[in-house]
């Protein structure tokens, strides 16, 4: 990864860092993006992110961070994109049971959610009422993923525990 622009903030006091990952071929950068990382003195790159940082003048505008900064840590937190199901029932998404058993005369809603709220008054459904809908594509936060090993020769980092999103995904860690 490597250090793009650091600069303090309007208002406040606070310092960011922005990092960029993965190089791409200048042809699919736009414009902006190109001067911005012309200027940093570096290729342009597929992922920019922001984080807020204070490492007091450590970094110079271009320099490359690699897996050697996590040296002693032994936990990190993983925040990642979860993979998405699209759109789910209440029974994939809630985990309800269904209305009923099989019997008493039930037809056909075995996996419906049932009764959605109130009578005549206040005669609509409340904000918040678990239903079917989009499931998945969220931004996750995974805690105290133990670091097993870091190999700087291949500026690899080995994490046992489960690393949301999908195969080929982007994460963060925090530490």
């Amino acid at each position: 990864m490597e250090k793009i622009f650091h600069a303090p903030s309007s208002r406040l006091v606070r310092e960011a860092v922005q990092l960029a990952y993965d190089e791409i071929k200048e042809i699919h950068a736009s414009e902006p993006l190109k001067g911005h990382f012309k200027k940093a003195g570096t290729t342009p790159k597929r992922k920019l992110v922001e984080f807020p940082a204070d490492f007091q003048g450590e970094l110079k505008l271009g320099d490359t961070i690699t897996v050697d900064v996590m040296n002693g840590v032994k936990f990190v937190d993983v925040v990642g994109t979860s993979k998405g199901k699209g759109f789910q029932g209440v029974v994939h998404r809630y985990h309800f049971a269904g209305v009923g058993g099989a019997t008493h005369g039930q037809h056909n809603r075995l996996r419906k959610p049932g009764s959605l709220g109130a009578s005549s008054w206040p005669s609509r459904v409340f904000p918040g009422m678990r239903m079917g809908g989009h499931m998945g594509n969220e931004r996750v936060k995974v805690f105290n993923l133990e670091v097993v090993k870091v190999i700087p020769e291949n500026n690899l980092l080995v994490i046992k525990g489960s690393v949301p999103g999908a195969k080929g995904s982007y994460v963060a860690l925090e530490f």
